[in-house]
């Protein structure tokens, strides 16, 4: 399954039912009463979050990784939008388990394709590099490698992480 993002209207859409599931999250956590131990046990294993999109339960840590697995991959579609607004829309599918090749792949087959991240900071774990690595064999014509981090709290290009034309930003969410 992938979002259908054709406008940042769209993007506003799908952030509104983010903020919804946060707000269950938020309001569950609000009203537990009980052992602090006992709450970090709901937090990680039992299903009282939600998924940030789809109508379905998670456990609420889980529902923090994809809230800002899909926060950022909409920002990026946002930034996207603007930078190529004759891409016909685009395909938004974050994570690794998704129906498409990319994170974010253009409507307009060929023109743009995107990988997606939240980090602490963009050397951890391998990812940007792993992301680039990917995209610099991709056959896109625009490629793009956007990552949320407290690092760099800003949205803008980062020229010093790019290699093989692939285009780095990060993400203010």
């Amino acid at each position: 399954m992938f979002l259908e993002v054709s406008t940042t209207e769209d993007v506003d859409r799908y952030m509104e039912i983010i903020r919804t599931s946060a707000a269950l999250a938020h309001d569950w956590i609000a009203a537990f009463r009980g052992d602090p131990v006992e709450l970090l046990r709901e937090l990680k294993y039992s299903p009282v979050g939600r998924h940030p999109i789809e109508d379905r339960p998670l456990n609420l840590v889980e529902q923090i990784n994809q809230t800002w697995t899909y926060a950022v991959a909409l920002e990026a579609t946002r930034k996207l939008i603007e930078l190529h607004p004759d891409a016909g829309g685009f395909k938004v599918a974050p994570g690794a388990h998704m129906s498409i090749p990319l994170d974010i792949m253009s409507v307009e087959e060929g023109l743009v394709g995107a990988e997606t991240f939240a980090t602490v900071h963009p050397r951890n774990n391998g990812k940007l590099v792993s992301d680039r690595t990917k995209l610099s064999s991709r056959p896109e014509l625009h490629r793009y490698v956007f990552f949320a981090s407290p690092a760099f709290p800003t949205t803008e290009r980062l020229f010093a992480f790019e290699i093989a034309q692939v285009q780095v930003w990060s993400i203010a969410v």
